[in-house]
């Protein structure tokens, strides 16, 4: 069988809520592979809205952070949406922790941008 009949077969056997979070996963995949266009400093001010679901948010603060390399990101965050789609884990809480991510990993790209402009 074929990835994209496995893949059709996967999809057809999931609840319309589960397929919807599939696509929305595959889009995120998609917007991983498109090339940067503009690659600000500073994170831009993307306001987090009162309902967002979790492929929403990675995509909201991949946005906001448009500087960070998105494969350094894109374990930590596949593990937040597997949390939160295979585990159960509240969208809120799974959210919370991928602004954490997000924040830790810009203050790891100012200090080493920072080191790279004191060299």
């Amino acid at each position: 069988m074929t990835g994209s009949k496995r893949l059709l077969n996967l999809f057809r056997a999931l609840s319309p809520e589960r397929q919807q979070a599939l696509l929305d996963y595959a889009e995120f995949l998609v917007g991983k592979e498109e090339a940067k266009t503009a690659v600000a400093t500073e994170p831009l001010p993307i306001p987090r809205p009162a309902e967002e679901n979790v492929v929403k948010a990675i995509q909201r603060l991949m946005q906001t952070y448009p500087m960070l390399e998105r494969n350094q990101i894109f374990h930590e965050a596949s593990a937040q949406m597997t949390r939160h789609l295979i585990h159960g884990v509240p969208a809120s809480e799974a959210i919370d922790e991928l602004e954490r991510i997000f924040e830790r990993q810009y203050q790891k790209f100012l200090s080493l941008t920072e080191r790279m402009t004191s060299s």
